[in-house]
């Protein structure tokens, strides 16, 4: 991938989250519902990665 790409997709993500906030604080969300649903989220992507092998061994 170019490292324009690259840059340009970064910066859609960053534009998008700050969007996605601002509408969300303007709604009257709580930011405490943001950082639930933000770990949340990492919680079951992490879940979701391991492949079930112990990592002891």
């Amino acid at each position: 991938m170019p490292l324009t790409h690259f840059l340009a997709m970064i910066a859609l993500v960053v534009m998008a989250a700050a969007l996605t906030i601002w509408v969300g604080l303007s709604a009257g969300i709580p930011p405490v519902a943001f950082v639930l649903v933000a770990l949340s989220a990492a919680l079951l992507v992490h879940l979701n990665l391991r492949d079930g092998r112990d990592h002891d061994a």
